[in-house]
């Protein structure tokens, strides 16, 4: 019997004999570990947190492509949330604002946690692997607590909750990593743990994987979605889901952003002799963590320094460019935006000049260039408002509806518009326990988290929203493609009560995206 089989009978055999209890301890062989769980006997959701999925990213394998763990013996608990990954910050930030755990750092941290409905006797559960954000540069499995998603699946869905390395450990780029280690080494994490799922996890129908992201983790499912010019051999998924899209400027390995990165890092480093990478491989990671933090807090307010390359395997061009070709990986998209997703990236106690504050976004801007973005959103009111509009546009939402057009149809769009509807606001919705970032319930009313999480769910397992796991107030919901711009909106009445309805994209919307699709030799997107 395959692994993945294993993993999953193993799973329903000892459930089906054991009382679903605190002292059920289920313990699955993957091969090259054994691992115990434990099983949740209120929510009856066995879980495994901790699982290594790759070897340690450390020493001769930094800034490598991950490789298989190597074989351990007797039985290892996975009982705890595994350490995070090094975590950084954002541009012009002294805080993180998504640590909010005690969770030790550390290069060692290709780990995943598994969640699975205990009483689900089914050989074949869809399953949803979840990716998490943070700009690339920060983020982990910790704060996403995968058994909220079991219970929103009304246990019809496997979760898997993975990490990848992240800031430079995970995105240092240029000529000397392209020769003498792995680009993307980051993104290269998280489809190494994808392949893990096909081989060590997934039961049963291996096509039924959904890749989930929210912000980062969205633009990480982008990648995915266009990774090896659409053509991923064995498919690693036949949906994806993304919550706030993050598509920020993505150039060449050897462009001169990330040479001068590379640069800069090895500089801070002291390496800057004949072999700077090999150099770097014996720095002591707490002295990189620190250089990376530095180097990001140099950067422009709101945005991550260290982030996916162009790197002629992976990603062989420009994503805007792949999506305009329709050259994706999956059969199928869900994407969801938050109405007003700029705020949380802007410095709203800055004044500012809005043609100057698009150049400081996008460098390749000439002046002719960032006046004519600049007349675009004139009518926004003041420039602050503004500027807040240009950045959820451009990095956020537009790259959405490109990603929607690359399904020709086969897509769903929706809009959290619940005022405020910053970024991030959505996802306490469906991760009840998350407490990181705008983890605030700004609307707590039942029908209307159920309808919103609902369409997730469905969508992950019947590859429909309106297919659904369990009954909701939720209409409805039209594909989105160009001939019918439709998409259902999340919103309240003035009176409170759930407002969710369809409604036809707005024009003037689609207008200011045709303009950043024009821009996107100069946006790098």
């Amino acid at each position: 019997m395959a692994l993945a089989s294993l993993f999953h009978a193993a799973l329903i055999f000892l459930v089906s004999i054991n009382p679903v209890n605190a002292a059920t301890a289920p313990v699955v062989d993957l091969g090259y570990a054994r691992y115990e769980g434990v099983v949740d006997a209120k929510l009856n959701i066995t879980a495994f947190r901790g699982i290594r999925f790759a070897a340690p990213p450390t020493g001769r394998l930094r800034f490598q492509a991950p490789s298989p763990p190597s074989p351990v013996t007797g039985i290892q608990q996975a009982f705890d949330d595994p350490p995070q990954c090094y975590q950084g910050v954002f541009g012009a930030s002294v805080t993180n604002p998504l640590t909010t755990r005690d969770v030790d750092q550390t290069e060692d941290c290709l780990f995943l946690n598994v969640y699975s409905p205990s009483l689900n006797s089914k050989v074949s559960l869809p399953t949803i692997v979840w990716i998490h954000g943070g700009g690339y540069a920060f983020g982990s499995a910790s704060q996403y607590n995968g058994a909220d998603l079991v219970q929103d699946s009304n246990n019809e869905a496997v979760i898997v909750v993975i990490q990848y390395r992240l800031g430079l450990f995970g995105f240092l780029a240029g000529q000397e990593v392209k020769d003498g280690g792995a680009l993307n080494a980051g993104l290269l994490d998280q489809e190494f743990a994808l392949r893990w799922v096909q081989k060590n996890y997934h039961s049963g129908d291996r096509n039924k994987v959904t890749i989930w992201g929210q912000s980062a983790g969205a633009g990480s499912v982008l990648q995915h979605v266009v990774a090896h010019d659409g053509k991923t051999s064995p498919p690693l998924f036949r949906a994806a889901i993304t919550s706030s899209t993050f598509l920020p400027s993505q150039y060449g390995y050897a462009d001169t952003v990330p040479t001068t990165l590379f640069n800069d890092v090895a500089g801070q480093a002291g390496c800057n002799g004949t072999k700077p990478l090999d150099c770097l491989r014996a720095v002591d990671s707490a002295t990189l963590a620190n250089i990376n933090i530095n180097t990001i807090l140099g950067g422009f307010f709101g945005t991550f320094t260290f982030v996916p390359v162009i790197d002629g395997s992976f990603i062989t061009q420009s994503p805007a460019t792949a999506l305009s070709q329709g050259k994706v990986n999956g059969n199928i998209l869900l994407s969801v935006t938050n109405a007003n997703e700029g705020p949380f990236f802007v410095n709203q106690s800055a004044q500012y000049d809005v043609a100057e504050y698009v150049r400081n976004l996008f460098p390749l801007f000439g002046a002719k260039e960032s006046d004519a973005a600049a007349a675009i959103y004139g009518s926004f009111g003041s420039p602050l408002d503004q500027v807040n509009q240009i950045m959820g546009d451009s990095i956020f939402t537009c790259p959405t509806y490109s990603l929607l057009d690359a399904f020709h149809g086969n897509a769903y769009k929706g809009e959290y518009a619940i005022t405020p509807a910053l970024h991030g606001q959505d996802v306490i919705n469906y991760f009840p326990s998350f407490t990181a970032f705008n983890s605030t319930l700004i609307y707590n009313n039942t029908a209307f988290i159920n309808a919103f999480t609902q369409g997730f769910l469905s969508f992950a397992v019947n590859l429909d929203p309106n297919e659904k796991l369990l009954p909701t107030i939720a209409p409805v919901w039209p594909k989105w493609s160009c001939a019918a711009e439709t998409e259902i909106v999340f919103n309240k009445t003035a009176l409170g009560a759930p407002h969710i309805v369809p409604t036809h994209t707005s024009s003037a919307l689609l207008e200011r995206c045709d303009f950043w699709k024009s821009a996107r030799h100069l946006t790098a997107q």
